[in-house]
């Protein structure tokens, strides 16, 4: 066994200890392309932000070009660790910052996907933006969505896409799954939302019409990922 294995082995069975010791289940995720294990000091019992960190870590092992995005940012939770992991790339922030777009809650209403009247305007843009590790990274583009895509001319590496409604994740992968570089991820967050039922049939409608699959995640409400 090498150093380098006899060293990780003890520091597993030290962190595994610690986990029995206060109670806590630890992932750990290992490969040899890399040149520490994988885990970071944030909440790794989430397969969604575990999935992102791993995704990171391919795609600048595999050189993968392009910038990152969120489209439905809300109070930039997720969007602050896109920005941790992908510290050299741009990342492109697409919200209303003010709640739902009454045009894509009311086709939510008609197909009986969602309420539409759920309260997400405890935002702001300065509030993302304070969170931010690489500030200087971020471009907001505040609005509707797809109207404020018009003048992005980019391909990217990293997308989420986490609307809630069927409309913005239809329109969100129509926008950029042609964008996406080969070897990027796009992750769509709600997948198994009971709530918001309409995100499932957008990722269903996207992938059956482009020939294109998923898979799932187990995390909270369920995340789907599509890669090109």
């Amino acid at each position: 066994m090498s150093l380098r294995n006899k060293v990780f082995g003890a520091t597993l069975i030290f962190h595994q200890g610690l986990a029995r010791l206060f109670g806590k289940r630890l992932h750990f995720y290992t490969t040899g392309i890399f040149d520490k294990p994988l885990y970071e000091k944030l909440d790794s019992n989430d397969p969604r932000l575990a999935t992102l960190e791993l995704s990171s870590r391919e795609i600048y092992s595999r050189n993968i070009p392009g910038a990152t995005a969120e489209l439905g940012v809300y109070q930039g939770g997720f969007a602050e660790r896109i920005n941790h992991f992908f510290t050299d790339r741009k990342l492109y922030l697409f919200d209303t910052f003010e709640g739902f777009d009454s045009r894509d809650a009311e086709i939510d209403r008609s197909k009986n996907y969602s309420t539409g009247d759920q309260d997400w305007t405890k935002t702001s843009v300065e509030l993302v933006l304070s969170k931010m590790e690489h500030r200087e990274n971020c471009i907001v583009k505040k609005g509707w969505f797809p109207e404020t895509a018009k003048d992005v001319d980019e391909k990217f590496c990293f997308v989420s896409i986490d609307t809630d409604l069927y409309k913005p994740i239809l329109e969100g992968l129509k926008f950029f799954y042609p964008r996406l570089n080969h070897g990027g991820v796009i992750m769509v967050h709600d997948f198994n939302n009971c709530e918001y039922t309409g995100v499932r049939d957008a990722v269903k409608e996207f992938c059956d019409e482009n020939n294109t699959g998923y898979v799932c995640l187990s995390d909270g409400c369920g995340s789907a990922v599509i890669t090109r």
